[in-house]
């Protein structure tokens, strides 16, 4: 279950210069454009869940830890190429290398990460609503869940 998903972006500009006896001789620059996408997901089928109906309580001993997904996607978005000194392949690939590393490096994990498991909670809450119904308790043995009124 994706319980999180966020859209960044950013611009990012990289200048190539070449020297010749400690002079700089030309200059090449590239500009591209990271589009990232994070998710937070849950594999639920990892979820171990009891049911006492003698006592009417849904116990829930195990809960997955999140998965976080970061998928940087970029574009080249201004190539400035000089007739004598051409932007190599390498260079390219070494450009969208850093610029998706950069965009992975710059994706808060932490906060991620714990708004993902408030939304968890709110969307087991949510499925759990039958089990209140039917005046089950709800227990928590993970420690994990907390204070969401379970």
């Amino acid at each position: 279950m994706v319980v999180l998903e966020q859209n960044f972006s950013a611009m990012q500009k990289t200048k190539m210069s070449y020297e010749f006896f400690g002079k700089e001789m030309t200059s090449n620059s590239i500009i591209t454009y990271t589009k990232t996408n994070a998710q937070v997901s849950y594999d639920l089928n990892k979820m171990k869940i009891e049911v006492d109906s003698i006592n009417k309580r849904l116990i829930i001993t195990e809960l997955p830890d999140a998965q976080i997904r970061i998928t940087p996607s970029v574009e080249i978005q201004s190539l400035d190429d000089s007739f004598f000194n051409r932007i190599s392949e390498k260079d390219i690939k070494n450009v969208t290398q850093k610029a998706k590393q950069t965009a992975i490096n710059s994706v808060d994990q932490n906060k991620l990460r714990n708004e993902g498991r408030t939304q968890l909670m709110e969307n087991l809450n949510n499925i759990f609503v039958l089990a209140k119904a039917l005046n089950y308790t709800i227990e928590d043995k993970t420690g994990k869940i907390g204070i969401l009124g379970l």
